[in-house]
């Protein structure tokens, strides 16, 4: 914990220090009794997060910020207390950073999707808040040999994912790549050891020949009267791992493994020296990249050229500025580390101009699973290089079309977008793109605005939403009567009426999760596509199984027969009664009684989740009766497997061998690949459900076989 505290004294003075002092001081206590994993004192976290970003250069807010970040979450401190204490920005940063451990959510995916949006979000209004978020991941993920290899696996694909691109959008090099080394290192250990092993091997070997490299290049500079620094930096595991997967490419045939840089005082000085290094060295044909006239999104601004060498040895070079090498290595931290030798204080705006745009097209996005989708498409995207007519450069995502480029240019010419010539000849509007192409958009003030074909055709995620958001403005009545119609279709085909359905109760769940102000909101959203008819329909249905609960019928023909004497309420029997269908009870499970408002007494298994917290005094004692006539009851079963194919097979077979009959079945995966599928049953008593379980069970691909209780 000291090396923080050397720091603090080190780099900041006055006022700033004294908070930063306060801050290491109320965290370490609200910590005290906390420990990590490792068995360490957790104190240790923060710290070593708020050191990471010192040495970023970050201002004292984000400092104090980093020091903070877990106290609302893990302690008893809430956000008014350190709002009192330490004032509103140091308060705005730790609550962007702070988790949603109080949201009950569905699903991990879930979870992790409007955890990431929460973050996006807050980021968007202070970009300090993803800085602070990727140092607490980096120290997480230096110290995540102390958790179970599935949590280590699991951390390491979300990092891989979603924080490890991030720091390379913002261009934060050094922690991404330190992240993606450590992602690899847990994902495949195998791969990570085996590199590890074989270039260390080889290490004095390739230092010797960089060492030569950097001598004649040093000796170009020397006769060109240029001062400049050169110097050897090795790439990344996880770079080398990523070209060797590929190009399918052994470590033997990957000459790249040490790139040379060359540091000079001014732009022209960079085009000299790369021109004196080509008249000394071949350059490999296609690896020239200029990154000064044509910088990155996230800034980045370099010369990069592969030369051979007259033994026939080809190796990177990188020609870059001083002050292009600070934005290489801190990205959008150098705002802070360096700002007092930046003239521009836009840079900052220009940097994080890709962040206020995607939150302002995807306001649309109500699921946040879609919003993660999205960005993570936009992280992700390959960059494609085009020009305008005027020679401005727009990058566009890997196969983008003249649609993406409209849109690129602005969402009008977009929405009145009627043709595009490429290079002077007109092309069809869904073409692929080629780097260095030359667009120009044809545009009608008559048009009608864009066709919803045009979703297929796009590749970037900013086009997506700016053509759903025209349909969703220009199209409202339409979209509304559209979306009713789709839902009352699909509703229909499931065997309900969406008048049943749709509730003002119901509504009231949807919204809660999509956000929707008003039921024509919802129509609209479902007709102009922002949301699908599965993901209302769904979440409507699943209501009105749990809130409005089936009655009991014994078999299909004496569907729509509430069943007598089946139980017995307290002591009583001939009552009207109706089964659950959020847990399914079936003769021999252990019974509850829940008098419902309107609907009489409604049965539910008595460790059924939604009879946890409900009023004592509507709990009614109920017990089954023996029944002549063998009445069916349907049970809900979920079977998981490694193999959907063996999984219906196994419960096919074992259903038929018992001579009962299955009512319905559905299938998914989940995140681990694994097969799951919900099937409901009709049988006739708890033993019938114990026997199918152990039937289905016995096969060798099933891994595990439960009664549902949702």
């Amino acid at each position: 914990m000291e090396p923080i505290l050397m720091k603090i004294y080190e780099y900041y003075t006055g006022e700033g220090r004294d908070m930063l002092l306060r801050a290491y001081d109320f965290a370490k206590n609200a910590h005290a009794n906390q420990k990590r994993a490792s068995g360490e004192p957790y104190f240790i976290h923060p710290c070593a997060v708020a050191e990471i970003l010192v040495d970023l250069g970050l201002d004292t807010a984000t400092i104090a910020g980093a020091l903070l970040h877990d106290v609302i979450e893990d302690t008893p401190h809430t956000e008014e207390e350190l709002r009192r204490e330490f004032g509103d920005e140091v308060i705005t940063l730790v609550s962007g950073v702070t988790k949603l451990d109080k949201i009950v959510f569905k699903s991990q995916e879930e979870e992790e999707a409007e955890n990431f949006r929460k973050i996006f979000v807050a980021m968007a209004k202070d970009i300090r808040v993803i800085i602070i978020k990727l140092a607490d991941r980096l120290h997480n993920m230096r110290s995540l040999n102390f958790l179970s290899e599935e949590r280590q696996k699991k951390m390491a694909q979300e990092t891989l994912d979603i924080y490890a691109p991030i720091a390379g959008r913002l261009g934060i090099s050094q922690i991404k790549c330190e992240l993606e080394d450590l992602c690899l290192k847990y994902l495949d250990p195998a791969a990570f050891e085996f590199l590890v092993e074989n270039i260390h091997q080889k290490l004095e070997e390739r230092n010797r020949f960089v060492d030569f490299v950097v001598e004649e290049i040093n000796e170009i500079l020397t006769e060109s009267n240029i001062h400049g620094e050169v110097f050897g930096r090795p790439k990344h595991f996880y770079s080398i791992y990523k070209k060797m997967k590929e190009k399918d490419k052994t470590l033997d045939q990957i000459y790249d493994l040490t790139a040379v840089r060359v540091i000079v005082g001014t732009v022209d000085e960079c085009y000299e020296v790369l021109g004196k290094i080509h008249k000394k060295w071949k350059p490999v044909p296609g690896r020239i990249k200029d990154y000064i006239a044509t910088p990155k999104p996230n800034m980045y601004q370099s010369l990069h050229t592969t030369v051979v060498t007259n033994f026939g040895q080809p190796f990177e070079i990188q020609i870059r500025t001083e002050e292009m090498h600070r934005t290489a290595e801190y990205g959008i931290a150098a705002h802070w580390k360096y700002k007092e030798n930046r003239a521009e204080e836009s840079s900052l705006d220009q940097r994080i101009a890709w962040i206020r745009e995607a939150m302002e097209w995807q306001g649309d996005l109500k699921d946040s699973k879609e919003f993660l989708d999205t960005v993570k498409g936009d992280l992700y995207s390959t960059e494609l290089l085009v020009f305008t007519p005027q020679g401005k450069v727009i990058s566009l995502p890997a196969q983008a079309t003249p649609i993406d480029f409209a849109y690129a240019i602005h969402s009008e010419v977009g929405n009145h977008c009627t043709g595009a010539k490429v290079n002077g000849k007109i092309v069809p509007l869904g073409s692929t793109l080629e780097i260095g192409d030359v667009v120009e958009i044809i545009t009608s003030p008559g048009s009608k605005g864009p066709s919803r074909d045009w979703l297929k055709l796009v590749k970037s995620s900013s086009a997506k939403a700016k053509i759903k958001a025209f349909f969703k403005k220009e199209m409202k009545d339409d979209n509304i009567r559209l979306g009713k119609t789709m839902l009352e279709e699909a509703a229909k085909r499931k065997g309900y009426s969406l008048g049943d359905l749709l509730t003002e109760d119901s509504f009231k769940k949807v919204s809660e999760k999509l956000a929707f102000a008003g039921m024509d909101e919802m129509f609209a959203s479902v007709g102009y596509g922002s949301v699908t008819v599965s993901q209302v329909l769904f979440k409507l249905i699943d209501y009105y199984r749990k809130e409005v609960p089936q009655p009991l019928v014994r078999d299909e023909a004496y569907h729509g027969r509430i069943a007598k004497g089946a139980v017995t309420v307290n002591g009583m029997t001939g009552l009207l009664v109706s089964f659950a269908g959020c847990c399914s009870p079936v003769p021999g499970d252990d019974i509850v009684g829940f008098i419902s408002r309107g609907r009489g007494v409604v049965i539910h298994r008595r460790d059924c989740p939604n009879m946890r917290n409900v009023e004592p005094e509507r709990l009614q004692a109920a017990e089954w009766i023996a029944e002549e006539g063998g009445a069916r009851f349907k049970a809900a079963i979920v079977v998981t497997a490694s193999d959907q194919g063996a999984a219906l097979a196994a419960i096919s077979g074992s259903v038929a061998e018992m001579k009962l009959g299955i009512t319905s079945i559905n299938g998914r995966y989940d995140k681990n690949d694994c097969a799951i599928v919900d099937v409901t049953v009709n049988l006739t008593n708890t033993q019938d459900v114990e026997v199918l379980i152990k039937k289905i069970k016995s096969h060798s691909k099933i891994i595990d076989v439960r009664r549902s209780s949702n």
